[in-house]
């Protein structure tokens, strides 16, 4: 059981590593890539995405308290992953359609997460 506990505040501190990096180093554009990447790969680790498709109903307002952005500034960058044909939007989720240009423009590496089991 302590062992268990450990590996858990390990992952924590490892995320929480990630997210300083997240919100202090990145410019809006990866930092919101960044965010859609880790809970599209949180949520198709549980089962919850279909292709790049997953429910995730927040508002702009919520999303930019997040990432550390003003509202103008989160409707802006959605619009800009728009535009770049990266990401489609509705009320209550997203596609991510090019996860690897995704990926790639916020330098997101998957490890962080810890995903899978380890021995």
């Amino acid at each position: 059981m302590a062992a268990a506990l450990w590996r858990e505040t390990l992952i924590d501190g490892s995320i929480f590593r990630e997210w300083i990096v997240n919100v202090g180093r990145r410019a809006a554009l990866p930092r919101m890539a960044h965010l859609l990447i880790e809970v599209h790969e949180r949520l198709e680790a549980i089962g919850r995405t279909r292709g790049g498709e997953f429910s995730l109903p927040i508002t702009q307002i919520d999303l930019g308290d997040c990432l550390g952005l003003s509202v103008v500034h989160t409707n802006r960058t959605l619009q800009a992953l728009r535009g770049e044909r990266l990401v489609e939007t509705d009320r209550s989720g997203f596609n991510l359609l090019d996860q690897e240009r995704l990926k790639e423009l916020a330098g997101f590496d998957r490890t962080y997460l810890h995903l899978t089991p380890s021995g």
